[in-house]
């Protein structure tokens, strides 16, 4: 930024396109995913192919910002900062994993214990499913591949749970951080890890609708009647101590404090790790999303130990608002990870691409189909939808997908994708862990893979448990779910 001296002494800043970069730089990148993302819900609203196919807004706008950029490179010119967008990513993952987790949970079914388990136990055990046949994968591809001029790194598989179960921000982060592995023999520079995610959102929507249009020409799903307009639009807390919204801070200022506060208590966390050691370090920025969800659990408990003693007497975080900020924060998540994509980067890895979205696509499928018709009978197609949607793309991905069937969340579904998310954090938690592991060395890479091999054994045993130890199995049957007693 320069300054200069105006005639009364004073320093003013020199308004020109020489500090484009301090000045102006970054809202024209932010105004580019707010106009992008704009055209993207013109562009679905108009062509019905795109709104048959629940084809999400956001992916729109950014593929066509991606190509509105791919273009102007022809021409000399650079519209999007491609380093910038990125960043975006990376912070925007961590800001709506924190709003989501400050959320009160509230189940709106009476939902079996054993199932939120079961529940938690697929999307581990999903992930790991993934994780060891994208490791192998590429474990293969590298062995066949390492004595020529296009070596395809071994590791690279594993960023498929990521791109797949968390979308654009976690497979960023690792495709960055493998790159910056020598060992790990990898270039994807961040595009490689953007492009199996935004594979992985095509992928949730049209399986998905494909899906319901199978199975509702085969007479075995039909449509839930709905019985409300919208069960879970409650703005406002219906008891009267919800703090208004005509305070003098206004009511989303508020929450969005409480999300700026519990990411600057993970960075703060991060960067501890960060100078612990080189093993704490590896560990640290990566999980940028984690930690933010740990310390907004943590503050969402201060906050309900404060109300319990009195201390704070009206209701702080609101449910409906805290929704909205991690809806904004995975929209513009989605736009900039997609313009982020490097073409140039992905060109040697387009046959791994391919390879992992097929195969990771077809085996998510098979796995969840089996899971929800062993565990979860009476509602297996909204269950299946559900976690389809959530682990090929996001949660949003998985409720627009299940309320096509399910439009007044007649199931328990919602309900136990709530209850289990702490049991599957916990399930999902070696995965995440042995991610710096097998990036280090072809030896760990396989270890790793038999690992998540093992563990995915283990989660799948105890959703077959039934079917397995049917002789033996002395827990009641199949808890069957029938709207008719709801």
């Amino acid at each position: 930024m320069n300054l200069f001296l105006t005639t009364e002494g004073e320093l003013s800043w020199d308004f020109t396109m020489a500090n484009y970069d301090a000045v102006w730089s970054f809202l024209v990148q932010i105004g580019l995913l707010f106009i992008f993302l704009m055209l993207g819900n013109i562009l679905r609203r108009k062509i019905p192919l795109f709104r048959k196919i629940l084809i999400p807004s956001a992916l729109l706008g950014g593929a066509l910002l991606l190509l509105v950029d791919f273009i102007c490179k022809q021409i000399g010119f650079t519209l999007v900062n491609n380093r910038m967008m990125q960043v975006i990513t990376y912070h925007c993952l961590a800001f709506g994993f924190a709003a989501m987790s400050l959320k009160t949970e509230k189940a709106t079914h009476k939902t079996n214990k054993t199932q939120v388990l079961e529940f938690g136990a697929l999307q581990g055990g999903t992930y790991m499913l993934q994780a060891f046949v994208g490791l192998g994968i590429t474990i293969v591809l590298f062995l066949f591949t390492k004595h020529g001029d296009n070596i395809i790194s071994y590791v690279c598989g594993l960023i498929l749970p990521l791109a797949f179960g968390q979308g654009p921000g976690n497979a960023l982060s690792w495709d960055i951080n493998f790159t910056n592995t020598p060992a790990a023999m990898f270039s994807g520079n961040g595009s490689f890890g953007l492009s199996l995610a935004s594979i992985g959102f095509v992928v949730a929507s049209v399986i998905g609708v494909l899906y319901i249009n199978v199975h509702q020409k085969r007479g075995d799903l039909k449509v839930r009647e709905c019985i409300t307009n919208n069960q879970n639009s409650e703005v406002e807390d219906s008891s009267n101590i919800e703090i208004p919204d005509n305070e003098s801070v206004d009511k989303f200022t508020i929450q969005a404090g409480f999300v700026a506060i519990a990411y600057a208590l993970s960075f703060g966390f991060m960067y501890l790790l960060g100078i612990i050691s080189n093993f704490t370090n590896s560990i640290a920025w990566g999980f940028n999303f984690l930690w933010a969800s740990l310390f907004a659990m943590l503050i969402k408990f201060v906050v309900k130990q404060l109300r319990k003693r009195k201390v704070m007497n009206r209701v702080y975080i609101n449910n409906y608002q805290m929704d909205r900020i991690s809806g904004f924060a995975f929209d513009i998540m989605i736009v900039a990870g997609v313009s982020a994509i490097e073409i140039n980067d992905i060109r040697n890895y387009i046959v791994p691409i391919i390879i992992l979205s097929v195969i990771g696509a077809l085996i998510t499928h098979l796995y969840i189909r089996k899971v929800s018709k062993e565990c979860f009978k009476g509602f297996e197609h909204e269950f299946y939808l559900m976690s389809f949607g959530t682990l090929t793309g996001t949660a949003s991905n998985g409720m627009i997908l299940m309320k096509e069937v399910d439009p007044g969340l007649k199931t328990p579904t919602s309900s136990l994708y709530i209850l289990s998310n702490f049991p599957a954090m916990v399930m999902i938690a070696p995965l995440l862990f042995l991610l710096g592991f097998a990036g280090k060395s072809l030896t760990n890479a396989i270890i790793a893979c038999c690992i998540f091999f093992v563990l995915w054994l283990v989660y799948s045993i105890f959703l077959f448990r039934r079917k397995i130890f049917k002789k033996h199995y002395k827990d009641k049957p199949v808890v069957e779910w029938d709207d008719e007693k709801e």
